[in-house]
């Protein structure tokens, strides 16, 4: 009888379930009838296009997509619609143009589970509104891009070169000590101080960032945002959530002992600047405000990777492609010689180093570390290109398609500094460098990202050569990224050989 029942039971689920998945395909072609939708590969039931992709580099995919399907299609992503936004013009026009429109951030499973819809980078609405407006004021009046800024960028420049001197020339991994060093100009800006390159508990936030946001950009991560019930199944989801618990008890505990010694007079950091003014708002009795401890330990979490590891990421790049490519490491170090000598660069003289400039800006735009942003959503319906988009779509602004669009850089595929050189050999700013992303959601340190790699890499291209392991050729350099939720070297070593 049981045994009946059960067939039974399976039988009519059976049926429930074919006629939703035939219902879901009569609703999805009866609405492309009324309303011209993007296109795109067709989709498998539940699995969408998953069998069209390769997930351990799904950039790449869509940007091959967009070569059939144009640059505003769709793809599924299991059951999830994802409309992709291909090439510098598609991209600037939706990110810039239509800024209101696709200004929502797609809060996916995995960035709920790290923020709540607390903090900057993972909220919408009035609250995220706020943030970003304090944090953009607090960060400037903390000299984002201004002398402030320069003299603690240079301060950790000392402390950056000493740590490869240690090393006297003898090959070894530069990650750390980069990462450290990036890590503190915005710890100096978060907490009113730098931390010892042999802090452990520096050491351990930095590494348990790092790997977070490998991890993130996982396949398996990506599935588990398609199917969120699958989570405690999946190792990388286990380990992420403990290391971003773990991350945000130690950020709590900066923010404990800096409230301790707290004087509303004196703001020494940004943590100070925001529990001054919730102090100010409590005071007032002001109700519904957003300055809130869950949107403090949030937004100083989302500042503090920010800060650390795309800036950190950036500046091994540069130093690789130094390594790789030595004929443009000596045309650097050359300008360098010749228009600064021996002495500390500054920002100022960048505009007297334009072959450097381009170098950098190139190093950027090949290493594309951020290749689909951060998932945007549509705030409303909206028609793009000819294309009806609803409300609450998720969009992938595809920065490769960007970085690498034949249709804007002479040689996209290549190490080529002459993208951002002219015929004399000045310095030119292309539309198409857009590392940084554009429009509401751009990023917000970018100024202060820019003066960081600027003033570290020319430090050290001061004081260094970077020469290959002994035994290892320049064509034996790896580019091939590891792949997470940016795109970091692969594991290397070089050598830091001092020129003075």
């Amino acid at each position: 009888m049981f045994e009946n029942l059960f067939q039974f039971l399976f039988s009519l689920l059976g049926a429930i379930f074919g006629l939703l998945v035939l219902h879901l395909i009569y609703s999805s072609f009866s609405s492309q009838n009324k309303r011209r939708e993007p296109p795109g590969p067709k989709p498998l039931p539940l699995l969408g296009n998953l069998l069209q992709v390769d997930l351990k580099r799904l950039d790449r995919s869509l940007f091959d997509l967009s070569k059939k399907y144009g640059p505003v299609f769709t793809v599924y992503l299991g059951l999830k619609k994802v409309v992709v936004l291909a090439g510098y013009r598609t991209i600037k026009q939706a990110l810039v143009n239509h800024a209101e429109e696709f200004g929502d951030r797609e809060v996916t499973p995995i960035f709920y589970d790290f923020n709540k819809e607390h903090g900057i980078l993972f909220s919408n609405g009035d609250s995220w509104k706020e943030m970003r407006r304090f944090a953009l004021t607090t960060l400037r009046d903390f000299g984002m891009g201004k002398r402030l800024s320069e003299r603690k960028i240079l301060e950790e420049c000392h402390y950056l070169t000493e740590e490869f001197e240690q090393y006297e020339g003898k090959a070894f991994d530069n990650t750390q000590a980069i990462c450290y060093a990036s890590s503190n100009i915005i710890s100096a800006i978060m907490f009113g101080k730098r931390f010892e390159y042999k802090d452990p508990v520096f050491q351990a936030m930095v590494e348990k960032d790092h790997e977070s946001i490998r991890l993130t950009g996982s396949a398996s991560i990506l599935i588990y945002n398609m199917f969120p019930w699958l989570g405690p199944f999946l190792k990388n989801w286990r380990d992420l959530m403990k290391n971003v618990e773990e991350n945000k008890e130690k950020m709590k505990s900066i923010i404990a002992d800096l409230k301790e010694t707290l004087n509303p007079e004196v703001c020494r950091c940004f943590v100070d600047t925001f529990l001054t003014r919730k102090l100010n708002l409590e005071e007032s009795e002001l109700k519904d405000s957003h300055f809130h401890d869950d949107n403090l330990v949030h937004s100083v979490l989302n500042l503090f990777a920010a800060g650390t590891d795309t800036t950190g990421n950036t500046l091994q790049w540069c130093l690789l492609f130094m390594a790789k490519y030595p004929r443009v490491q000596d045309q650097v170090q050359e300008e360098l010689s010749r228009v600064v000598g021996r002495r500390q660069v500054r920002v100022e003289d960048r505009k007297y180093l334009p072959y450097t400039d381009a170098v950098i800006h190139e190093s950027q735009r090949l290493a594309n570390i951020v290749p689909m942003a951060i998932p945007h959503k549509t705030s409303q319906d909206v028609n793009y290109k000819g294309y009806f988009i609803q409300q609450g779509t998720t969009v992938f602004p595809l920065l490769t398609s960007v970085l690498y669009d034949e249709s804007e850089w002479e040689s996209p595929n290549t190490f080529n500094p002459s993208h951002f050189l002219d015929k004399e050999g000045k310095f030119i700013r292309r539309d198409a460098f857009m590392p940084f992303s554009a429009g509401r959601r751009a990023c917000l340190g970018e100024s202060l990202a820019r003066m960081e790699i600027f003033l570290f890499f020319t430090s050290l291209l001061q004081r260094f050569r970077f020469t290959p392991p002994p035994g290892v050729t320049e064509d034996e350099l790896d580019l091939t990224p590891v792949v997470g939720f940016i795109l970091t070297p692969s594991h290397h070593e070089l050598c830091a050989v001092s020129r003075h």
